[in-house]
């Protein structure tokens, strides 16, 4: 499949296997992937990655199908387009696809998942990053934020329920067996990879649509081709940070960014003076656009905003915003 488009994007596996007709990139100051998965950062001073875009829709396909084929989850993909329907999107609507971050603020080895974005970040060094849309727990099934390790990778899970997950099943009229084999049902998928709090996979699925969501009971889920190709890369022993950041700022070059993903519980919870660090606002040479802050604060839309830049840097308080 090809796209029209400004720069050279390849389709991600395990995809749309149709058309999606008329891509045109949107060109922002950002760093473009090597392929559509590998992205190089110019310096390790740099943290914002990707260059969003949009795609013309036809009839036969779903905002979800759209999303998967380049690597978005369900939120992000009705964030980024709150007036186009997600299930019958309609022929030749334009649909952005997000494909804009800001890396969260850990070190930068190993796997690091922001559960406020549902997005996990693989890094191979400090400036090459590969990053998945996942699943993670709903509420009163949270996934748990800390710093852990990949200890077990299982091909071809089984999957015995808790005693908690088979009563609630059990008490909806689903019952669950004591142990569900390998294969097409299984909710794992065909990969998983244990934590070292051993409750917890980072595993496939068998309902892709809930990739992107707030929807299981404390695991990440990701897409079926996703977790195939990462399993491949991550050894045990592997590190894995979960943290949830719904505030992001990062540098690209000498231009400052805001990502907001803020769940209804966080929104309005940190004031708009505390949203961008002091030791960025206060820093020599940086100046802060404080209503473009409020701009992207409100927004909440998941894509990153220009809200400031060094002092010297050319013309960056001139630039046009796009969304």
């Amino acid at each position: 499949m090809q796209f029209r488009t400004t720069e050279s994007r390849r389709p991600r596996p395990g995809g749309l296997s149709s058309r999606l007709a008329g891509c045109s990139v949107l060109l922002l100051l950002a760093a473009m992937p090597a392929g559509a998965e590998l992205y190089r950062l110019a310096s390790v001073s740099d943290s914002v990655i990707g260059v969003p875009f949009y795609v013309k829709t036809d009839a036969e396909h779903t905002l979800l199908d759209i999303g998967r084929h380049f690597g978005a989850g369900y939120d992000e993909m009705q964030q980024a387009n709150p007036n186009v329907d997600m299930w019958v999107p309609g022929d030749d609507a334009d649909v952005l696809v997000p494909d804009f971050h800001v890396l969260p603020s850990t070190p930068r080895e190993g796997l690091v998942m922001n559960l406020a974005e549902k997005r996990m970040y693989f890094f191979r060094s400090a400036t090459e990053v590969e990053t998945f849309s996942v699943g993670i727990g709903r509420e009163g099934w949270e996934t748990p934020v800390g710093t852990y390790s990949i200890i077990e990778k299982i091909k071809d899970p089984t999957w015995t329920p808790p005693a908690s997950i088979r009563k609630e099943h059990a008490e909806a009229g689903d019952p669950l067996p004591a142990v569900v084999p390998a294969g097409p049902d299984n909710p794992l998928g065909a990969f998983a990879m244990r934590l070292s709090n051993p409750s917890y996979l980072i595993h496939g699925t068998n309902k892709p649509w809930g990739v992107g969501m707030p929807v299981s009971h404390g695991c990440t889920r990701m897409y079926p081709e996703d977790i195939e190709r990462l399993f491949g890369k991550v050894a045990t022993g592997t590190p894995v940070r979960i943290v949830d950041e719904p505030y992001k700022v990062g540098w690209l070059g000498d231009f400052l960014y805001l990502e907001v993903n803020a769940n209804a519980a966080q929104a309005g919870g940190v004031p708009l003076e505390q949203v961008i660090p002091p030791s960025v606002a206060e820093a020599d040479g940086v100046v802060i656009d404080w209503e473009a802050v409020r701009t992207a604060v409100n927004d909440n839309a998941g894509l990153p905003h220009l809200v400031g830049g060094r002092q010297g840097s050319r013309s960056w308080h001139h630039l046009d915003m796009i969304f």
